[in-house]
Order: C-alpha cells, then structure tokens, then sequence
C-alpha cells in the first residue's frame, strides 16, 4: 500500500476546487474589465461634452475615436469574458457531480471487496484472504529468518448452543468469539472464521515455541469468559471452552494447506485429550 501516494493525493485539490479557483479568479478579472470599461466611457462622455463645449477640435475628435474603439473593445471582452464564466459555472457543476458519482462508484468499490473477502456474521477475515496473509507471511518469514504459527480454534460444544437456544443464540456466540480473538492478538495477526465454530489465526514473527504456548493458554482463558447470551426476553450466561491445534512454520510444514492441515489435526489431538491446546507432530 503506497502511503506516500495516498497522502499527496490527499492534499492536491480536486478537478472541481481547481476549476472553482480559476472561476474566481476570472470573475475577478471580469469585474476589473467592467470597472476599466465604465472608466473609459465616463472619460469619453467628458470629451464629447467638452468637444460640444468648445466646437471642432480635429486631433481630440480623432484621438476620441480611437478611445470609443478601445471602449468597445473592452465592452466585447467584457461580454466575452462574463460567457467563459458562465461556461465554467457549469463546467464546474459538471466536474462536482462527477466527483461525486466517483465518490460513490469508490466507496462501493471498496464495500465490496471488503463483503468479498470477510465473513459476513462476525467481520473477520474469510479463508480467501486468511490464505492470502498467509502466503504473504511466508515471503516475509523466509526474507527475515522468522517463523509464524497457525492456530486452528474449534469451540467445544457449540451445537448444544444452537439445539438449546437456536441459532440468534449461536450467531452471538460466534461474534462475541471473535471479538475476544481479535482482541487477544497483535494487529499484525490474522484472525479468520474458517467456518462454522471454527477459527484460524496466524502469529506472525514468532521468537520461541514458549511465546506460542503462552498465546494458546491467554486465548482459552479470554474464551472461557462467561458469555452473556440474549435471545428475545432471556439473558443467558454461558461458560464456552475450545480446542487449538498448533502448526508452526517451516517445522510442520512450508505450504498453506499443509499448515492448516497440522493444526487441525493437533487441534482434534487436544479435543480428544482434553489438554485444551496441541502442537502438531
């Protein structure tokens, strides 16, 4: 993402403000022109009175022509000058309505690329743009010498949620989750629903294997917060457990589907053993 670029178009005007300048400026010019032209007919009136005044006077006669003919001229540029700026009134009308079709065509844009590529329930990052990140992460990890982890989060009896109080009940669930998840990691992680109950997450830039374990055991216990649950008139609270499976890069492997697939695997490791967090093998 070029920031730089970003921020001088952000400080350059737009067509339109550029337009409305040179309208000013025009209109400016037009009312010097105006006042030039009512001077230089007040000046010409006063010669012809004198000439009246004082009977034929061949050179002021001659150089009183030659004024009217600049005082005409002014008159035409005047009238020129006052149709351009009608021309750009309507050019800048023009250009603002433009402007704001675009405004609108971008904003659009941007909304839908965002639906495009993230959940629709919770907000989070879809797989599609999970797997771009991650594929990103591996560029940065081998330019760096890092490593990077893959958690795969199941939530432990989700379905009794939704048999029990339906799936307004479950949908809550699913958002309160993902907060607390997002919540719980750096703003260079990716959180991800990866369908249903299920979550990934990447840890970028990981030092030790302990910092990992560490991040599992904070991520169970801010998911074991009690939930409060609202259906209709009932306000429910509800103590929600999970399982994470664990993969870590290049050590469980060097592709996105080998990755995910080692963590999800740890992950039914740990749900089968009830240690609430396995690494893969």
């Amino acid at each position: 993402m070029n920031t730089e670029s970003n921020e001088e178009s952000a400080t350059k005007p737009g067509p339109s403000k550029s337009l409305k300048k040179v309208l000013a400026q025009s209109e400016q010019v037009k009312a010097m022109v105006k006042e030039s032209a009512e001077e230089l007919s007040s000046v010409n009136d006063g010669i012809k009175e004198e000439l009246s005044n004082h009977g034929p006077m061949p050179g002021v006669e001659s150089a009183l022509e030659r004024s009217e003919a600049v005082e005409d001229k002014v008159h035409n540029a005047s009238e020129k000058l006052s149709a351009v700026n009608v021309a750009l009134k309507d050019e800048v009308h023009e250009r603002h309505v433009l402007e704001d079709k675009l405004a609108t065509v971008t904003e659009q844009g941007a909304a839908d690329r965002h639906a495009a590529l993230h959940d629709i329930l919770t907000d989070l990052p879809n797989r599609a743009l999970f797997y771009d990140r991650l594929e990103h992460g591996f560029q940065q990890a081998k330019r760096h010498g890092w490593t990077l982890a893959v958690m795969f989060v199941d939530l432990d009896g989700f379905k009794i949620i939704n048999d029990t109080y339906g799936h307004e009940a479950g949908d809550s669930v699913l958002r309160t989750i993902a907060n607390r998840l997002k919540e719980s990691t750096r703003g260079d992680d990716t959180v991800s629903r990866h369908g249903g109950d299920e979550f990934l997450i990447l840890i970028n830039e990981v030092r030790e294997e302990t910092n990992i374990s560490a991040i599992a055991e904070k991520l169970m216990n801010k998911i074991k917060t009690p939930c409060n649950i609202r259906v209709q008139d009932l306000s429910i609270d509800r103590i929600i457990t999970a399982s994470i499976g664990i993969s870590i890069f290049p050590k469980h492997g060097t592709t996105a589907e080998t990755l995910v697939k080692s963590a999800d695997n740890a992950m039914y490791v740990a749900k089968r053993s009830g240690t609430g967090y396995s690494f893969a093998e």
